[in-house]
């Protein structure tokens, strides 16, 4: 059996609604009282008689404009630190509208290992976005390119193709189950908040797309550098790869890993 009891005040804007909601549980059902003053006799009639323990007492202040809490942003002030939540807002006399702008029309360098760019507007780029739970990428793929298996740990992604193809897929992690498609310029795929995926390049032509993520800071592991980028014993790679010696030190010398 319980009890909750919520004082409520100025409830939808404006409206005064000042009042005592008793709600209370019992066995298996739900009984709720409501008066706009107090319980009347039957009511309190039936509180009387039923047992209850106490859950929760909850105070809700007058909710007029000029009490309202909702900030309508809080463009990321990169002269303070950067906390779990993100970026410090910066005082909104500071912001000007070049802080809600940002151009990705400038292609990625590709020439690099991988054959591929990405050039991000993050918060760390992009400070309107800071705190709204959005962000945007672009994907530059020269012919070969590839995004090597990586994941994001705090987003999932949604991609559109805008020139060329590209084979993209994820891996789910309970079956270990590939989904795996060709997409052509106009087609949107989407990969689930932290799955292994990746995008490789399917013709010989330079490939664009552009990806939405849900966060400002989605965070990113590419597979192959964590294994063979750092300074990871080879030794332990071997074990926990079934790659045999020789494997594990090419793959650390090309991408510039130790041990």
């Amino acid at each position: 059996m319980a009890l909750i009891v919520v004082m409520t005040m100025n409830i939808y804007g404006g409206f005064q609604a000042d009042g005592l909601i008793l709600i209370y549980i019992r066995e298996t059902r739900l009984q709720r009282v409501l008066s706009t003053t107090t319980p009347n006799k039957a009511s309190q009639a039936s509180l009387k008689h039923a047992p209850y323990i106490p859950l929760a007492l909850f105070f809700f202040s007058s909710s007029s404009p000029s009490h309202g809490a909702v900030q309508d942003f809080c463009v990321a002030d990169f002269k303070a630190p950067e906390g779990p939540a993100g970026y410090s807002c910066k005082m909104p006399a500071n912001v000007t509208v070049d802080d809600f702008v940002f151009s990705l029309v400038k292609a990625g360098n590709t020439s690099n290992i991988i054959k591929a760019a990405v050039s991000p507007a993050f918060a760390a780029q992009f400070p309107g976005v800071n705190g709204l739970g959005i962000s945007i990428a672009r994907l530059d793929l020269a012919p070969g390119g590839v995004i090597p298996m990586h994941t994001h740990p705090g987003a999932s992604e949604v991609l559109v193709v805008v020139q060329g193809s590209i084979v993209a897929g994820f891996i789910s992690s309970t079956a270990n189950t590939v989904y795996l498609k060709t997409l052509k310029k106009g087609d949107i795929m989407v990969f689930p908040q932290g799955l292994l995926h990746f995008q490789v390049n399917a013709r010989g032509i330079p490939v664009i797309a552009f990806v939405g993520l849900s966060s400002p800071s989605p965070g990113l592991q590419i597979l192959d550098f964590a294994l063979f980028a750092n300074d990871l014993p080879s030794a332990l790679v071997e074990k926990t790869t079934f790659l045999d010696h020789t494997q594990v030190k090419k793959l650390k010398a090309i991408l510039g890993g130790t041990g």
